[in-house]
């Protein structure tokens, strides 16, 4: 039986929703590694909708964070409620600004923010069974929040940001596009993706390493 790595998304679009580069490369790399996957997103409305076009807010449009995510998953996808970190050997969340409005209300709250319960008790079983998690852009601001304090993440170099990881209790380590940061004893590997890249060569190089390594550590 092949591994099999659960993608938990947070919508379709990089300011409301998942990444699309990020979440597509993430799904290129499992696929050309042989390694099976399964999508999931919660079952809840938007934070809000942008017009990507503007990148204005698009007042009184509502949209489904399951339902658009769907659209990534080409409609092969699941309810976040029904993951079983007991039926996948991984568990890696792409970027884009739904992990900070959608997963979380970073966005908004800052180091205050709260997370999805779903998401935190999702991956709580992935964290208790110590099986690799990953997770790329902005979506690393989560961890002190999901799975607590003191475990290295990396979202590149933002000041705001990184600063926010650490005012949380966690521990933030400066990293280039192309790397990515693995604390070996939490089982979390996290890289810059498109908080830092210009190109997608750039942050399919990052990519492809964050799921190398958890390929690697779901061996171990």
């Amino acid at each position: 039986m092949s591994k099999q790595v659960a993608v938990i998304l947070s919508g379709c679009g990089v300011f409301d929703g998942s990444e699309i580069y990020e979440t597509t490369l993430t799904l290129l790399r499992l696929d050309q590694l042989g390694i099976g996957y399964r999508c999931f997103a919660p079952d809840i409305e938007q934070h809000h909708v942008i017009d990507h076009r503007s990148g204005e807010v698009a007042e009184g449009e509502t949209r489904n964070v399951l339902t658009e995510s769907a659209r990534l998953a080409r409609g092969e996808i699941s309810p976040l409620a029904e993951l079983a970190a007991a039926d996948f050997d991984a568990v890696i969340l792409p970027g884009g600004f739904g992990a900070a409005k959608n997963l979380s209300n970073f966005a908004e709250a800052g180091a205050d923010m709260e997370v999805l319960g779903e998401l935190r008790e999702a991956l709580a079983g992935f964290f208790d069974a110590r099986k690799p998690i990953g997770l790329m852009c902005i979506a690393p601001v989560m961890v002190p929040k999901l799975l607590g304090n003191g475990i290295a993440v990396t979202i590149g170099h933002d000041p705001g940001v990184s600063g926010a990881i650490s005012a949380m209790g966690g521990l933030h380590r400066t990293c280039g596009v192309e790397e990515i940061v693995v604390d070996f004893e939490n089982r979390v590997v996290t890289t810059p993706a498109y908080m830092l890249a210009t190109r997608i060569s750039e942050a399919a190089t990052g990519i492809f390493k964050l799921v190398d390594r958890i390929d690697e550590l779901m061996d171990r």
